[in-house]
């Protein structure tokens, strides 16, 4: 039994679903996303999104409750949206952004400049005295986890000093470093 799986995804105002050969449509104020499912059944009845499995081998099971956290990550980001924040620890790190382009400076002998999609906005705060963050908001949630994890990937935190590119709000693993 999926507990996830069960639970039905209430739609708010001004968001529509559609069903249509295993292919899911959310539209809201935010943008539109759309998502293949196979070995379950989705029905949208009385404002509410229902998933339900054909089946109780193991796969059917896995699946049952992914596609249900799926559809309910697409009707938030369309209705309210998603938003990750990176912070930028070290000497010297810097990040502005010109449009859809961001320039990194994360103490290579060159900056990062990096393209970002157009549904991701994103914005660079730098204030004096503190790390300068990044900020990345977009109506899916998978485009902007895998756009923060590449810039990320470009300079993970390291465990003695906890110089890197980290998530806003994130616990690092610190290590003591040499005993003298």
């Amino acid at each position: 039994m999926s507990r996830i799986g069960n639970n039905p995804v209430v739609i708010p105002e001004g968001v529509t679903v559609e069903v249509k050969d295993n292919v899911i449509t959310v539209k809201g104020k935010l943008g539109e996303l759309t998502q293949n499912f196979d070995t379950v059944s989705v029905k949208v009845e009385d404002g509410n999104v229902l998933v339900t499995r054909s089946a109780e081998t193991k796969e059917h099971k896995a699946k049952h409750g992914l596609y249900r956290s799926l559809v309910n990550n697409m009707i938030a980001g369309v209705s309210t949206g998603w938003t990750k924040e990176l912070e930028l620890v070290g000497v010297g790190y810097r990040a502005s952004n010109q449009g859809q382009k961001l320039d990194l400076a994360l103490g290579f002998s060159h900056n990062i400049v990096l393209s970002i999609a157009p549904e991701v906005k994103i914005e660079t705060i730098s204030e004096k005295g503190k790390n300068p963050i990044i900020k990345l908001t977009s109506h899916d949630k998978q485009l902007v986890g895998q756009v923060a994890a590449k810039i990320r990937g470009f300079r993970k935190p390291e465990p003695y000093k906890g110089k890197g590119v980290k998530f806003v709000g994130e616990e690092l693993r610190r290590k003591a470093g040499k005993s003298a």
